[in-house]
């Protein structure tokens, strides 16, 4: 039986952060850079959404010489689900001034998928 757990601000801040063009590939570091983590706390939380089915993942096809490829995500059906159920989540939720703009933690994970 899955454990339910609420997600941490972390997370819903990366899952809102794809919400954004769900269907676009994006790179770990351009997330790190657009919700303010980390690459030590980013990359944990994006291979969690991974292995939840709420994220796919590829490596990137056209590599520049010199770097080498790169993996891209992107929100899955569930995920994009879930970012829509978070992204009304946050807006019933009332912040006092000053508060920070990432929603708290809404839905448990224990949900069939």
């Amino acid at each position: 039986m899955a454990r339910a757990r609420k997600l941490s601000d972390q997370t819903v801040a990366v899952v809102l952060a794809f919400a954004d063009a769900p269907a676009t590939w994006r790179y770990g570091y351009d997330l790190c850079q657009l919700v303010g983590l980390k690459a030590g706390s980013m990359y944990p939380i994006l291979m969690r959404l991974a292995d939840r089915g709420l994220l796919e993942s590829t490596w990137e096809r056209e590599v520049p010489s010199g770097r080498p490829p790169r993996h891209l995500y992107r929100l899955t059906g569930p995920g994009r689900a879930l970012a829509a159920e978070l992204a009304t989540a946050g807006t019933r939720q009332v912040r006092p001034a000053g508060a920070r703009s990432n929603p708290r933690p809404g839905p448990s994970w224990g949900r069939a998928t």
